[in-house]
């Protein structure tokens, strides 16, 4: 009985962690965490002003804006209506990544009821295509 126990813990924990790994990999599907002080209608009135925000910055090298690009990996809301965003870029080297930080940070910070905002530029998991949306395909003849 208690291997039983053991053994479906263990498969649950497999199912968790499969399910974890398969949201990683959504394209353009950004991690959404919200204080749980936030209100629910608040949440989705965040979201999608936060996602309009982002899709107005774009990466000068590419013809495609950022959110679409799957660049964004989590947008953090604390209850303090602080907002942390988790980015990477198409390459470490990426000579314009100040200038995305600084555009997003501005782009974030204008949505009515953000009080600040830090981006943080992190390539864990690196960025790869698999990341990027239909509309980033096309947009970029990549189909």
């Amino acid at each position: 009985m208690i291997h039983e126990e053991s053994d479906m813990a263990e498969a649950q924990s497999i199912e968790a962690q499969e399910a974890v790994a398969e949201q990683e990999i959504m394209p353009n599907e950004p991690q959404w965490l919200f204080d749980p002080s936030v209100p629910e209608d608040e949440r989705a009135r965040y979201t999608n002003d936060i996602v309009a925000a982002l899709k107005t910055v774009y990466d000068p090298e590419i013809p495609c804006d950022i959110y679409e690009l799957g660049l964004i990996y989590k947008v953090d809301i604390g209850g303090d209506r602080l907002v942390k965003i988790d980015m990477t870029l198409t390459a470490p080297g990426c000579p314009v990544a100040a200038e995305l930080t600084r555009s997003i940070e501005t782009a974030t910070g204008a949505v009515p009821g953000v009080l600040g905002v830090t981006v943080a530029v992190v390539f864990d998991p690196p960025w790869d295509q698999g990341r990027m949306s239909d509309e980033a395909r096309v947009s970029l003849d990549m189909f």
